[in-house]
């Protein structure tokens, strides 16, 4: 007799975004076809007792194998970037395609797609970063991707040769306001980290650590600023990503007083890491070079407070991975010369709940339900991901099973990435998920991976539901 259910979680302790209750949840052709007690016997069992059973992990800030400029290689492919992504307990990631200047966007998005076939191990969609706003891709590509399911794009206010300008940005988001697409903004202000890192350079204070000080608060703050209200001329929702500090949430908390529609990003950096991190002896301190950078220890309290009062909807990682001591990566011949020419990213895909998990749920600051919006939910609401981040019937069966109990500390070398450190080495992390499983083929058991290359999926994507 052909069982009922493919397979069936058992005995595990459940959690969505408002509830936390124990049941068994029964699966058949990849979705979520039954949760109660007492399920009867699936073709395969997962038995979950003393363990959490919650919707697998949504990272929707990753860079893989993005151009980075003249020598520099990014360190993840799309096998080994999904690869660390599932063991960290995350069955979708949302990668950035990044249109080069004079570029246009179908290009870009056919060599991403190249890239990706075939080699992911979660499944997938595509931000699309806007860095050459042509009244053509404006007037056309754009459109026209929205309505093929790219129903996000980025735009970044710093790094030369990708930053628009207020008025690229203006006219971006008025493609945003007549698709029903969603903008997220990286908020940095150019001109003044320009003017900063001349003055360091002119006082031959080229370390690591002048990386901070060239991107400090008041530049994310001022750009923070001007994001939101760029976004209330034209009336649209915007995504702020990668908030590092008080300041910035501020300009978030006083938008939403005025009645603007914003979703606020915060990543694990700036929960543990922080700016003296990046002043390491022998240029170590180019390991923790991202931006914004860490901050300090107020900046820290100010972010969890955020996760936990609702400033930040969205927990990503922000992986952009360059290994470390390489020629085409930290340590490329300017990078070692000085720190405006280290390439900005940390890897952190696999380390992203395990941190939240730790230092959030099992330290009380927050609970079960917040942190699984914060890290599956939310994302799927945000990025129109229909059938993700929830266990509930008719759900893909995208699912995490996660051991409370156990203990690890972070080394890179039990990690999955392609980079060559983590910039959490020697953390203490409680609790860590054991067994993973995508669209109800279990891809991890017990630690030991099952899945394949090509078993994770491009997913097209609906307009956001905010």
């Amino acid at each position: 007799m052909t069982a009922r259910f493919d397979l069936v979680i058992r005995g595990g302790t459940l959690a969505t975004a408002s509830d936390v209750f124990a049941a068994d949840i029964g699966i058949r052709d990849g979705r979520i076809v039954q949760i109660g007690e007492a399920l009867e016997a699936g073709a395969q069992e997962i038995d979950a007792t003393g363990r959490y059973v919650l919707p697998g992990g949504i990272d929707s800030h990753v860079h893989i194998s993005q151009p980075s400029g003249d020598g520099i290689v990014m360190a993840d492919d799309f096998e080994s970037g999904t690869r660390s992504a599932l063991f960290g307990g995350n069955t979708t990631v949302l990668p950035f395609c990044l249109q080069e200047k004079g570029q246009t966007l179908r290009d870009a998005l056919t060599n991403y797609h190249a890239l990706a076939e075939g080699r992911c191990y979660t499944d997938h969609s595509f931000h699309l970063i806007v860095s050459d706003p042509t009244a053509s891709v404006l007037g056309q590509e754009l459109p026209a991707l929205v309505a093929d399911g790219y129903t996000s794009f980025k735009v970044f206010m710093t790094y030369e040769g990708l930053r628009l300008n207020d008025a690229e940005i203006l006219d971006t988001m008025d493609v945003a306001r007549r698709t029903g697409a969603l903008v997220m903004v990286h908020c940095e202000n150019e001109d003044a980290i320009r003017y900063l890192i001349g003055r360091h350079e002119a006082s031959g204070d080229v370390a690591p650590r002048a990386h901070a000080t060239t991107r400090p608060v008041a530049v994310e703050r001022e750009a923070t600023h001007r994001a939101l209200s760029l976004a209330e001329v034209v009336d649209v929702p915007v995504v702020i990503v990668h908030v590092s500090n008080g300041a910035a949430m501020e300009e978030i908390r006083s938008a939403r007083a005025r009645g603007r529609k914003v979703i606020g990003e915060t990543c694990p950096q700036y929960l543990v890491l922080t700016a003296d991190d990046l002043d390491g002896m022998d240029w170590e301190g180019a390991k923790f070079v991202c931006s914004p950078p860490p901050r300090d220890r107020t900046a820290q309290d100010a972010c969890w407070m955020g996760l936990e009062t609702g400033v930040f909807d969205l927990f990503s990682s922000d992986h952009c991975p360059f290994r470390y001591d390489d020629p085409k990566g930290k340590l490329n011949p300017k990078g070692k010369a000085s720190f405006r020419h280290i390439p900005n990213g940390i890897p952190g895909v696999e380390t992203r709940l395990p941190i939240l998990f730790s230092e959030g749920v099992m330290k009380g600051r927050i609970d079960l339900p917040r942190f699984v919006a914060l890290t599956a939910t939310n994302h799927a609401k945000t990025y129109g991901l229909e059938r993700k981040g929830r266990i509930a019937v008719g759900m893909d069966a995208d699912i995490a099973v996660w051991d409370p109990e156990e203990r690890r500390t972070i080394r890179h070398a039990d990690l999955h990435d392609g980079a060559d450190y983590s910039p959490y080495e020697g953390l203490e992390i409680q609790g860590w998920p054991t067994t993973v499983v995508l669209g109800g083929r279990t891809m991890i058991e017990d630690g030991q991976l099952r899945g394949r290359p090509g078993d994770g999926r491009y997913r097209p994507r609906s307009l956001p539901a905010i």
